[in-house]
């Protein structure tokens, strides 16, 4: 009872409380419009001289603006005497980005245990003949401002540091000692076996799904070759690889021909000298007597796409604290084109105009999202957690496939729906959907090009495959001219080919590979041409 007389208190007191603010409220009403109004404006004194924002300052002499100079892009290439390339561009800032690109990686692997370039990153800015510790090698980079990294790809890898620009010799001197004077000790072997088996280890605990899929989804397409051989260590080469297996490797693979020393944010012939000093003067570490007849032995084979399916059954880790469901991944893929192919451009917009992402951001059109698989496929199945569209070109290939993830109930749709869109490529392409596209493509090439690293990677990558670097306003009137005839064509050329197709959780649900073939066939107008033969190695 006595809650009930307190709750019956509690509203007496804010009944008068509102009876209370209501007069109050007419109160102050009635004295504002007793209140005198000014029936002339206040005038104010100007508080400067100055003229509005709309008007220009008098007085003053005419602007004269900046203009981009064509030396200012300019990528300075130099061939030493051993065939070493030297590569390096001016750009405004205290500091630089310099490092090695070398045409090595996994799919060099054939004759060698898998997983070496993957033990090569972890062991990459370690002890060297100059650096007897990992801490030393740090210490002198830390005294120019300098951070580092090495990063590896299916056919690169790449050493990188950033740093003040007073600090270019000492930080080629380090990248030298790392790339061609590793000391690899017995520690630092072990230490990189545990690191590897620890990230295999998480690999296998973790919900994201990309690294190893996209691991099955080469080896699906280019079935026990080059771009097919794994880019992670495989649990039983962990025990395998050891110091004298790595320096073989290291001899055959990282020769001068084959690499590239590049800058940016430097002087070109300074940074030459200090090249020819500490990379070309100074011998690596395999190099002996018997070196100067040495030939390399490298796999020359041309990456050989053959089409398949790969699946893994097994359990998707949940993301935690998260409301999402159990996923199963499945990517199709088809070949693609290489980055020098004409038809490299075109394939890039197609990649654009197909997008995607994941279902958190399928908002529709009125949160900007305009790609095909937003439009197509996330905001008409909302069972699709994910679907996502990639193109990897390479020097020889290339593979464009779209990632997919679903509940394992729905894996048969959703294998179905993705396969049915790849074979929508080939339709009608709409002139605001391209405009989007290739208008989205500049612009994430010029945002992308901000960044000095990045120019340094592309400046690296381009010398390396083709000896000079395009300037970026080449790309973008190449992709000014793409027409809708050419991404139907392009989206035809990749259509022809098998299909690729890895798969990965809960499989039961799985599409036969007859099945997601039949769903992506051109018609018979659009039927491959007879084979004509295929080269099996480069020249």
């Amino acid at each position: 009872m006595s809650h009930v007389t307190d709750v019956k208190v509690l509203f007496s007191r804010l009944f008068s409380m509102k009876n209370g603010f209501n007069t109050m409220k007419w109160g102050r009403r009635h004295y504002t419009h007793d209140a005198e109004k000014s029936t002339s404006p206040l005038l104010r004194p100007s508080v400067t001289p100055l003229p509005p924002l709309s008007e220009p300052m008098p007085n003053l002499p005419p602007v004269s603006f900046s203009t981009a100079k064509a030396e200012d892009t300019l990528t300075e290439v130099t061939v030493l005497s051993n065939g070493l390339k030297v590569a390096s561009e001016k750009k405004f800032g205290q500091f630089c980005t310099a490092g090695v690109v070398i045409d090595s990686g996994p799919r060099y692997e054939v004759a060698y245990p898998n997983g070496i370039c993957h033990f090569l990153e972890k062991l990459s800015f370690g002890a060297t003949h100059k650096f007897s510790t990992r801490d030393m090698m740090l210490l002198e980079l830390e005294r120019h401002g300098g951070i580092c990294d090495c990063q590896g790809s299916r056919d690169t890898t790449v050493y990188a540091t950033s740093a003040d620009s007073k600090g270019l010799e000492a930080i080629t001197q380090v990248l030298a000692e790392v790339v061609l004077r590793p000391q690899l000790s017995t520690e630092e072997i072990e230490a990189a076996r545990q690191a590897v088996a620890f990230e295999l280890e998480t690999l296998s605990m973790r919900p994201e799904q990309e690294t190893i899929l996209m691991d099955m989804i080469h080896a699906a397409a280019y079935k026990q070759n080059t771009l097919g051989l794994p880019k992670i260590c495989p649990n039983e080469n962990v025990n395998r690889i050891d110091r004298g297996i790595i320096l073989n490797y290291l001899k055959n693979h990282y020769t001068p021909d084959r690499m590239v020393v590049a800058a940016v944010g430097v002087d070109h012939e300074p940074f030459v000298e200090y090249v020819q000093k500490y990379f070309v003067d100074m011998k690596p570490t395999w190099h002996t007597e018997e070196s100067t007849n040495f030939t390399p032995k490298v796999d020359k084979s041309i990456a050989q796409y053959t089409g398949g399916m790969e699946q893994e059954e097994c359990e998707i880790p949940l993301y935690p604290g998260s409301d999402l469901p159990e996923l199963t991944h499945v990517v199709i893929g088809i070949e693609s084109c290489s980055h020098s192919d004409p038809d490299f451009v075109a394939t890039c917009v197609l990649n654009m105009m197909m997008g995607g992402g994941g279902s958190f951001s399928a908002g529709g059109p009125g949160k900007g999202m305009y790609t095909r698989l937003y439009t197509n496929v996330l905001n008409r199945y909302h069972w699709m957690f994910n679907a996502t569209a990639y193109n990897h070109a390479y020097g020889d290939t290339g593979l464009f496939c779209i990632h997919s993830a679903s509940p394992p109930n729905r894996l048969y749709d959703t294998t179905i729906v993705i396969a049915r869109e790849l074979a929508n490529m080939a339709g009608k392409v709409g002139e605001t959907e391209l405009r989007r596209a290739k208008t989205q493509l500049q612009s994430m090439l010029l945002m992308n090009l901000e960044a000095r690293p990045v120019v340094f990677e592309d400046v690296g990558r381009q010398v390396l495959a083709t000896g000079k670097r395009k300037p970026p306003s080449f790309f973008i009137n190449e992709i000014e001219k793409v027409t809708s005839d050419d991404i139907v064509r392009v989206a035809t050329r990749m259509l022809r080919s098998r299909p690729a197709v890895a798969a990965r959780g809960k499989l039961s649900h799985l599409p036969t590979f007859v099945e997601i073939q039949s769903n992506m066939t051109l018609s018979k107008s659009d039927a491959p041409p007879a084979p004509q033969g295929r080269r099996l190695f480069r020249a």
